[in-house]
């Protein structure tokens, strides 16, 4: 024990918070054990914690999701936990000596999802939240000297009726709710007259710019001055706006008259002439606001300092987001906190990373889903201007038990979350938005991760929306409210209720997956029209939009066949697609204040099993790693940050499964050339979307390296892919039809659906479900399962591009017992290969049929399968060279 307190003691001493002058901050983040589930009676300071693992904070015991291949992350299956529930944590610590008599505060950052404290086996308190800051007087029960002994239980038990959470939001959502103290913590020492330290975590100061131009600003600040000592106290607090060269530019004096217990709040104004305004990315000038409070005497007694930006924002629904009074298009992403290995028990540093990762792809703006984030999060959005969304935890549902109505202490614990989401974040020049909910507007359409209710009746969202919209502008009147949506406007069946939730905040926001949950990906403006059109005065942001995209799986053809959004089928080259075509609807909109695309970087779910991952919402732009970059990220970075870059797309699909193919780059430089193998395949410039696609490229057998070089008056910047084609898929080309992800072929590469004109496509599999995988069908006769599992079905042709001679093709038809009857034709080559074919129907299950044929190519192999009594289909089609 006394070493663990020796190395506190030198720890906090060479905390530079420590030695601070006015307050006394110590960093309580080493030296605690703890213990992985409950402990009763743990909380007596003489508890026995030997045994206990040593860690640090911030420290979380979950780790969650992974990847079924070696790339994107360091979780595996054998190392997750998923355990949700009780956690102890216990540290030995002694404070500074040789202060005045002061007041000591306990600050935690965040605690999941509710946190019990004792002191030196004193009960200070509890707090209901994972994602706030709060804070604890710890003044009766600390030792000024001596061995001090924090205890904190948490619980991030999942919300059930009647449990120990079922107040405390989020009580459902796509994301998972790690546990711990993960972040950090410390104890506070203030003088008995103070800043506030009460203020539901906030600094206890608040500042609004209420006109800023770069003639002049004026701004509010409202300081509140709380009185914890034994008698009157009589001062002055002193607020000024320090800019960066140390030039006080305005500063007014506010005095204090307060009684012994009593808290007064202050208000005040500054004027400042010619200000630095704070401009976004561009120029995201900040001061320093300092507060000071005084005694009697003159003498400084508590100081307050925050970085502070001069600026107005406002949101018109023709023109947009305007920063500054001009027009200023916020390009944003969604961001969770997690990341793989750490869960949420990540540092300042890892946050910078992504900051500058999503800097570098061109972002201006960052949607803070789906929950309070900390405070690193918003510094450094401050420091390098991007624009910040707020948002609570309100997510998808609000009651349990089938309940229609939410119970007092969940609506009491949502006014609580907005109040500590405002109060601490209001001061920050790049915060915009008060976001008071996320998708709960489903009505009786529940998606697979909600609870039912009984007869279908859905509780009405609207009553606790409009407490807290009103509550957001009580509190901080400034900035508007939003909400995002899932559902208004969608086509669903006649007895699907959706309640029209918009109407509750100033800002309109939509979440919509047209060509992955629902519709086509040329759907999404059009639909984005509709709801602009329904209320016109409502300003109207895409906040979320997407897919999943798996490092792992690739596909010759997006078009080849359906994304499985709860499934595997979620190649990389999807994911790029929507986006492509999302950004083109999304520009062509500019009455758009803002899109956030969904998502920054994969993250934690415990209800999905799809893509090449476990336990991972894969639509992220960047793996769980927060390291490995998907194509998409780039094709992002060509059109929205102007440094020249040019990026191969299709890199980690090495073993080609066709001798040609299209190579796809994205360049934003002035002309863009493709090498194979040294051999230039021609030069390309002012491609659309700066995507640039060489199409029919004849890959060499073996290895093919691709380098593509960008042009510009700045000079040359190039990218290089390795790609591999083997002899034997040369040769031998296997398509499987019907699929956008090719089945696992029997020790050979198989392709996905390609070169295919008409018809539609289907499967003998059963669908996969959230957290549910597909059920294969049983196919007799093959030891091709996979590939002949899914078809093309109708009249439809296929002109495959192969050199000139001799071919081998061989049709496969998977048919199951319950297909129809009826006839087909197919042609190639030149003749009729099939006349009137009726695949045989098997009495159960499917069954495999193969015919084979040998034909004659002439510019391309033409196939063409013509609906006669009934639909053609075919399930597999074989390609080989004859000799």
């Amino acid at each position: 024990m006394t070493d663990r307190l020796s190395l506190l003691a030198l720890a906090l001493a060479s905390t530079p918070a420590a030695a601070q002058e006015i307050r006394t901050v110590v960093a309580l983040d080493s030296g605690w054990r703890f213990h992985d589930g409950d402990a009763p009676g743990a909380q007596a300071a003489d508890f026995p914690d030997e045994a206990w693992a040593a860690v640090t904070v911030p420290h979380t015991w979950n780790r969650v999701g992974y990847y079924r291949s070696a790339l994107g992350g360091a979780n595996r299956e054998d190392n997750v936990q998923k355990r949700q529930g009780v956690g102890w944590y216990r540290l030995h610590f002694a404070i500074p000596p040789g202060r005045a008599p002061q007041r000591h505060w306990l600050e935690f950052d965040g605690a999941s999802r509710t946190a019990r404290v004792w002191l030196n086996g004193r009960y200070l308190g509890e707090h209901r939240g994972g994602f706030a800051r709060f804070r604890l007087d710890a003044t009766a029960a600390i030792r000024e000297t001596g061995d001090n002994v924090l205890v904190v239980r948490v619980d991030n038990t999942r919300p059930e009726a009647g449990g120990p959470t079922a107040d405390v939001l989020p009580i459902t959502g796509d994301f998972f709710v790690h546990g711990g103290l993960y972040r950090s913590a410390r104890l506070i020492a203030t003088a008995p007259l103070h800043i506030d330290m009460t203020d539901s975590g906030g600094p206890g100061i608040r500042a609004t710019s209420t006109m800023a131009s770069t003639d002049g600003a004026a701004v509010d600040v409202v300081v509140r001055v709380a009185n914890d000592g034994a008698r009157r106290e009589m001062g002055s607090v002193k607020v000024t706006l320090v800019d960066r060269s140390g030039r006080q530019v305005a500063t007014t004096a506010l005095p204090t008259d307060l009684a012994a217990g009593k808290l007064v709040e202050l208000t005040g104004k500054l004027a400042v002439a010619a200000p630095h305004l704070w401009n976004g990315t561009q120029d995201p000038y900040l001061y320093d606001l300092v507060a000071e409070l005084q005694g009697a005497d003159g003498k400084v007694i508590d100081r307050v300092r925050q970085p502070f930006g001069i600026r107005t924002m406002a949101v018109d629904a023709d023109r947009g987001f305007l920063l500054n009074g001009k027009p200023y298009r916020l390009r944003g992403v969604g961001y969770h906190q997690d990341r793989d290995s750490k869960g949420w028990a990540i540092s300042r540093d890892d946050v910078e990373q992504d900051v500058a990762t999503m800097r570098e792809m061109g972002v201006n703006s960052i949607r803070l889903t789906h929950y309070q984030h900390g405070q690193d999060i918003h510094d450094i959005a401050d420091r390098v201007g991007l624009v910040v969304w707020d948002e609570i935890p309100l997510v998808s549902a609000w009651t349990l038990g089938g309940k229609t109505d939410p119970d007092p202490a969940l609506v009491a614990n949502a006014r609580q979350q907005l109040t500590e989401l405002v109060r601490q974040n209001q001061n920050h020049a790049a915060t915009a938005i008060w976001s008071i909910a996320n998708e709960v507007d489903f009505g009786n359409s529940f998606p697979a991760f909600l609870t039912g209710y009984k007869d279908g009746k859905a509780p009405d969202p609207l009553p606790l929306l409009r407490e807290l919209d009103a509550l957001a502008k009580q509190d901080d009147p400034s900035r508007p409210t939003a909400l995002a949506t899932c559902c208004e406007g969608r086509l669903f069946a006649s007895d699907v209720s959706i309640p029209t939730t918009a109407v509750a905040a100033d800002l309109g926001g939509a979440n919509r997956y047209f060509g992955w949950y629902f519709g086509k990906p040329a759907d999404l403006g059009p639909h984005l029209d509709a709801l602009h059109a329904i209320r016109p005065d409502q300003p109207l942001a895409l906040t979320e939009y997407g897919a999943g995209g798996a490092l792992t799986i690739h596909t010759d053809n997006v078009l080849g066949g359906p994304a499985d959004s709860r499934g595997r089928a979620q190649p990389e080259e999807y994911e790029s697609y929507i986006h492509e075509t999302a950004l083109a609807q999304i520009e062509a909109r500019p009455w758009l204040y803002a899109t956030w695309l969904w998502n920054a970087f994969d993250f934690a779910t415990t209800i999905r099993n799809e893509g090449d991952a476990q336990d991972i919402n894969t639509k992220g732009l960047v793996a769980y790693d927060h390291a490995t970059r998907k194509d998409a990220w780039y094709f992002y970075k060509a059109n929205w940050n102007p440094q020249p870059m040019v990026h191969i797309t299709g890199k980690r699909y090495v073993d080609r499964a066709y001798p040609v193919t299209a190579v796809k780059v994205y360049s934003n430089t002035a002309s863009t050339e493709l090498l194979l193998n040294g051999r230039s395949l021609g030069v390309k410039a002012d491609c659309p979307q700066k995507v640039c696609v060489w199409d029919s490229v004849v890959l060499d057998e073996g290895a093919n390296a691709l380098v593509a070089r960008g042009a510009d008056a700045g000079g040359q910047v190039e990218d290089t892919a390795a790609w591999n084609l083997s002899p034997e898929t040369r040769r031998h080309m296997v398509i499987d039809t019907g699929t956008l992800v090719a089945g696992k072929g029997n020790g050979r590469v198989l392709g996905s659906d390609n070169w295919f004109e008409g018809g539609a496509v289907a499967s003998l599999d059963a669908p996969a479900d959230y957290g549910k995988p597909a059920i294969p069908a049983e196919i007799n006769g093959t030891d091709e399962r996979d590939a002949l599992a899914t078809y093309r079905h109708g009249t439809f042709s296929y002109r495959v591009p192969v050199a000139d001679g001799r071919y081998r093709v061989t049709l496969w038809f998977g048919t199951p017992s319950t297909q129809e009857p009826g006839a087909f034709d197919v042609k190639g080559g030149g003749r009729t290969l099939l006349r009137g074919f009726a695949p045989a129907i098997p009495v159960a299950g499917a069954v495999a049929q193969a015919r084979t044929f040998k034909l004659r190519a002439k510019s391309g192999l033409a196939l063409d399968f013509i609906a006669r009594s009934g639909e053609a289909r075919v399930s597999m089609i074989e390609i080989e060279r004859l000799r």
